[in-house]
């Protein structure tokens, strides 16, 4: 709902699709930064504690911008400036909830359900919230949406609060924290597979999914509606995002994920060509509703594949390594979108965006045979593979970091 709300009120106060651009930067910029740093944190420090101090911040950030747009004192430069502060808590936030997420589920043979199953709750709520936001923009305005969202801050907390999970004691060494981020990329970038994934999703994140921050423009200019377009923009792409990770949720094994991210980047990116073509309503919500399943599909099947595949005492490390690629580098997106948006037009930018994909996926999809070479052997150790599975189960539990990578995972 503050997505959508923040979005609404920058481009009704200066009608610039620069500035949504600028204040998207803000709000994600500093995820790219920050996201290693916090990586290394999560693998050193107590996740549960880490969450509830980063989850009361962003609780008073939202509380704050609320108040500001009630009172009528807003102004741009504490738009980006709170928008920047948030993006700073959510870049320790993404890499500190996800690796916490395995802190929860005990058995790993349900990690990747469990997975799905968080992007299915987070899904939902982009379903429903922007719907909300749209309607309650034009019946109480934009700080009502925000001052809600602040509101909600109580929920998370003692949700947090109400967890007992069992503590996982972290074997730590005196190397800086530097040196645990060098370690990571190290462990990532060693393992073809692994590295291929991050710059597919890296690819897609920069130059198809800040389609996003050009939908009110979209939802104006284009289509010829108001906020309540825009919300059924927004909730038209939560819907495809929700049907996707309701799909991999009822997923019986992870085997095969490696076709199933060449598939939603493609789709992702044709979806966005129809989208930028469209000029009526219903076709540009079909549209959206399979774009956001083509883009939830790749990054959660890209998600899926990392948390099964990494060491916990790297899982902050790896995850930190996705959240750059996936919301770190999009406000680069988000800021080359608006620019070139405002000299080509918006349509003419997600035309571009969605060429970029179907492009990346071509290339990923040219490595996928040499992928299955290396690892088939990995397959055979791990007991993925049906026809050797019986009495193999131990071995996977001494296999090196390495052995245990598979991007068909």
């Amino acid at each position: 709902m503050q997505q959508v709300a923040l979005s609404w009120l920058v481009y009704r106060m200066t009608n610039s699709a620069v500035l949504l651009g600028v204040v998207a930067f803000a709000a994600q910029g500093p995820t790219f930064v920050l996201a290693p740093i916090a990586g290394a944190i999560a693998d050193r420090s107590n996740r549960h504690r880490l969450l509830v101090i980063i989850q009361t911040a962003m609780m008073l950030q939202a509380l704050l911008l609320g108040f500001l747009v009630l009172s009528g004192r807003i102004e741009i430069w504490q738009i980006v400036v709170l928008s920047a502060v948030l993006g700073a808590l959510s870049g320790f936030d993404i890499p500190v909830r996800q690796s916490f997420l395995v802190e929860m589920v005990e058995g790993k043979e349900d990690l990747s359900n469990a997975i799905a199953l968080n992007s299915s709750m987070f899904n939902g709520a982009r379903l429903v919230g922007p719907a909300i936001a749209g309607f309650a923009i034009a019946l109480v305005g934009e700080g009502w949406c925000i001052l809600i969202n602040g509101l909600s801050y109580i929920a998370v907390l003692a949700a947090l609060l109400a967890m007992k999970v069992r503590t996982h004691k972290r074997v730590v060494d005196e190397a800086r924290v530097f040196t645990h981020i060098r370690e990571g990329f190290v462990y990532a970038f060693s393992f073809d597979p692994i590295k291929a994934v991050l710059l597919l999703v890296a690819v897609v994140s920069l130059l198809g999914v800040p389609f996003s921050v050009l939908l009110p423009v979209f939802a104006t200019d284009v289509l010829g509606g108001g906020a309540k377009s825009l919300g059924l923009l927004v909730s038209a792409s939560g819907l495809g995002a929700l049907c996707a990770a309701l799909y991999l949720a009822s997923r019986e094994t992870v085997r095969g994920l490696s076709r199933v991210i060449t598939f939603a980047a493609l789709l992702f990116g044709v979806s966005l060509l129809v989208f930028s073509v469209s000029r009526v309503m219903w076709l540009s919500l079909i549209a959206l509703v399979f774009a956001g399943f083509g883009m939830m599909l790749q990054m959660a099947s890209s998600n899926t594949f990392l948390q099964t595949v990494v060491d916990d005492d790297k899982r902050g490390r790896v995850l930190s390594l996705y959240t750059m690629a996936y919301i770190g580098i999009a406000p680069i997106g988000s800021l080359l979108a608006g620019s070139v948006a405002q000299r080509i037009g918006a349509p003419a930018t997600v035309a571009i965006g969605g060429i970029a994909c179907v492009a990346a996926a071509g290339l990923f999809a040219r490595q996928l045979p040499a992928f299955r070479e290396q690892v088939r052997p990995i397959y055979r150790r791990m007991g993925i593979i049906p026809e050797v599975a019986t009495g193999i189960q131990a071995a996977t539990q001494s296999a090196a970091p390495h052995e245990e990578e598979s991007p068909e995972k």
